[in-house]
């Protein structure tokens, strides 16, 4: 049984804009209940939904590890909401990974200021350090999402540059370096 709402998330830029959706909202309610709510109920809550948040954040970033083996064509959420395309065409996508560690250094700072505000000086060092593991884990997973990708572009580019060497009939050097399409 096919369902059109259960179809929408087949693709995986849909899927991930509606994770980072989910993870705004969890994110931005625990720094309003960290900072507004008082008493047990604010504390509970803010690191039930602080905790959410953090998972959601792993999980999506390993789910992405494995979408970058895929042939889609998802470059980061940035563009998938504004379409634009910025990322390196050849190499390792600074731009991708610089904006993702951008967004994990606001994101943490904002969690441990919140953190400090909200949680008892005897759990706050524990959340330092959970705030940091999961920052740490992103930015690796990050990483390799970036490595992976200029992998697959490396292997891609090399078969093609075999292929066209069959083609023609030519012997083909795998260690020269490719020339840019004007000097060929």
């Amino acid at each position: 049984m096919k369902l059109a709402h259960v179809s929408l998330l087949e693709d995986f830029g849909t899927r991930s804009l509606v994770v980072h959706g989910f993870m705004v909202l969890a994110f931005a309610n625990a720094v309003l209940v960290g900072l507004f709510v008082e008493g047990q109920i604010g504390l509970v809550s803010f690191v039930a939904l602080l905790n959410f948040t953090a998972g959601l954040w792993v999980a999506h970033s390993i789910h992405s590890l494995g979408n970058a083996t895929t042939d889609d064509e998802y470059t980061g959420i940035l563009n998938e909401l504004f379409d634009t395309n910025d990322g390196a065409e050849d190499g390792f996508d600074t731009g991708r990974f610089g904006r993702l560690l951008a967004l994990i250094a606001a994101v943490t700072a904002v969690a441990l200021l919140t953190s400090a505000q909200a949680l008892p000086g005897s759990i706050l060092p524990i959340a330092v350090v959970a705030v940091g593991a999961i920052a740490v884990v992103t930015a690796i997973t990050g990483f390799l999402i970036a490595m992976g990708a200029s992998y697959d572009d490396s292997q891609r580019q090399t078969a093609e540059r075999i292929e066209k060497a069959r083609t023609q009939g030519d012997s083909i050097d795998l260690e020269a370096e490719p020339r840019p399409a004007t000097e060929r």
